[in-house]
Order: C-alpha cells, then sequence, then structure tokens
C-alpha cells in the first residue's frame, strides 16, 4: 500500500487547549510523523479561515488525508468533514483527535497534557492512513421495536414505545411475564403485592 501524504492542523481553540498544551511543540513534533506533509496550528481551526487553509492545502499541497487535533468530534467532525469533502476529497480520510477534552481539560500540567496531545495526534495520523473512501447511503427500516425479556425494565420499555406510536413486540421465555418482580411476595415500602 503506498502511503498518502497526510495534514495535520493542530487547534488552540482560543486558550481552551493552548493554556495546557504547547501546541507549538506538538506541531513540531507531527510534522516528524511519518507521511505527515504539514503541520500547522491555528488559533480558531473549526472558523472559516481555518477551514480553508485545510482546502488550500489539500488542493495546493496533494494532501490525501488530513488529521485535525481540536475539540470534541461531536462538535466539529462534521464541519472538517465538509471542508475535506468541499476540496475533493471522501470526507471519511479525514480523523479527529480530540485534545480539549482529553488533554487541555483534564491535565493541569503542561508537560503531561502535552505529552499526551503528542499521542493522540500521532495514534490519529497512523489511523488515517488505513481509513478507506465510504459513500454514505440510505437503508430502509422497519418502523417496529423488538423488546427481548418481559421484566419490569421490559414492560415499561414496550408501554413507552407503544404510546410513542410504534408497534411493538414483546418476548419473554418464560411462560408469564414480570421477571423477578413477578415471584415477591410484597414490595418496597408499601409491602403491596408486587403482581
Amino acid at each position: 500500500m503506498e502511503q498518502p501524504k497526510i495534514g495535520v492542523y493542530i487547534c488552540e481553540c482560543g486558550i481552551n487547549i493552548s493554556a495546557t498544551v504547547n501546541v507549538r511543540e506538538v506541531v513540531a513534533f507531527a510534522s516528524r510523523l511519518p507521511n505527515v506533509t504539514v503541520a500547522r496550528q491555528y488559533k480558531y481551526m473549526c472558523s472559516e479561515p481555518g477551514q480553508n487553509m485545510i482546502k488550500d492545502d489539500i488542493r495546493e499541497l496533494g494532501l490525501e488525508r488530513v488529521v485535525v487535533a481540536s475539540c470534541t468530534p461531536r462538535m466539529h467532525e462534521p464541519t472538517f468533514q465538509t471542508a475535506v469533502a468541499e476540496a475533493g476529497l471522501n470526507p471519511y480520510y479525514f480523523a479527529m483527535a480530540n485534545i480539549r477534552e482529553h488533554c487541555s481539560w483534564v491535565i493541569k500540567d503542561m508537560t503531561q497534557a502535552t505529552a499526551k496531545a503528542k499521542r493522540l495526534v500521532s495514534s490519529a495520523v497512523a489511523r488515517v492512513a488505513y481509513q478507506e473512501a465510504l459513500q454514505p447511503r440510505v437503508e430502509p427500516v422497519t418502523k417496529a421495536a423488538l423488546v427481548v425479556g418481559g421484566g419490569i425494565a421490559g414492560i415499561q420499555a414496550a408501554l413507552t414505545m407503544a404510546e410513542a406510536g410504534y408497534p411493538v413486540y414483546l418476548v419473554e421465555r418464560e411462560p408469564s411475564i414480570g421477571g423477578h418482580m413477578a415471584q415477591l411476595d410484597k414490595t418496597f415500602p408499601t409491602l403491596d403485592c408486587s403482581t
């Protein structure tokens, strides 16, 4: 397998990351990793200028994979996947390292936070080299639910989904529903009969 050209982008996230992680040191480290063509830092990588930096490098340097080390993928993975796609790459040739929540927000010692950020960036660079192009697809879904287990939790789950308007199939291996609760004589705190 021919090794792809990788671009690594480290976000300062204002001071969210840069106050605890030595971003310049992480960039220097990333630039020496195998297959890394370019490593850069920017104050807010998710901003339009930050995204444009990535797009320009993809076009001008022929990057084939992109790694962004910044905040949580829940927040900005779609942002960067879109930017990568707009530059002509498959959006799944992108990997993200969360150095905000996993480093700067939980480690107060700058040396330790920087070392962990380097490890996260290194693993993202190693992983992205093996990622393959994917294409999104739509699959038909049966809008019904199967609940396995007719105990109290299973019964409650089935009732909640049925009240939301979905057909529900409740499966229980025993001859009656109720689980262990049905075997009790009285229940706390009222000492009512469990059945």
